[in-house]
């Protein structure tokens, strides 16, 4: 909250047309992705390894308890949940699911590339990419009501 205070008080200052709004977006996008990313790019005790594949991970999960595959397909959705979500309400250049799903997975290959580059003892896989752009998809449309697009013309910064 102190934050999402300060930002704002700065930004008024400085003539920022939506304060207060890009500030609880800004920190909530760094809030709700930041604790992901940090247990992502945590080392593990597991074996190092690439998949390149696309669906064929979530094909292996077929057989596994309906647990992990909630952890792990459930996990990889929230990942860029925050961002997704709060992204088009900061900005109205971002007021497209596509262009959110991009950007999530970009954001998703620099990950499981450093995942893999500093063999942090976890498995590097394209279906993870892909679930993380879909959970940021998935949760742009959550908070289409109040995108940037809808907001008057000129009073949301690019």
């Amino acid at each position: 909250m102190l934050a999402i205070v300060l930002l704002a008080r700065h930004r008024t200052r400085s003539g920022h047309p939506m304060p207060l709004r890009t500030s609880v977006a800004d920190v909530g996008i760094a809030v709700g992705t930041a604790p992901w990313i940090w247990m992502i790019l945590t080392p593990a005790g597991g074996a190092d390894g690439v998949s390149l594949v696309p669906f064929s991970d979530l094909a292996d999960l077929a057989g596994a308890p309906w647990e992990e595959v909630l952890v792990q397909v459930g996990g990889n959705l929230l990942v860029f949940a925050a961002l997704g979500a709060l992204l088009p309400v900061r900005s109205r250049a971002m007021c497209s699911t596509a262009r959110v799903a991009a950007l999530a997975a970009g954001f998703s290959v620099i990950v499981e590339t450093l995942q893999y580059v500093l063999r942090l003892g976890r498995f590097s896989s394209v279906d993870d990419v892909l679930l993380n752009a879909a959970g940021a998809a998935i949760f742009s449309l959550v908070t289409r009501r109040w995108w940037a697009d809808r907001i008057p013309a000129r009073t949301v910064p690019q």
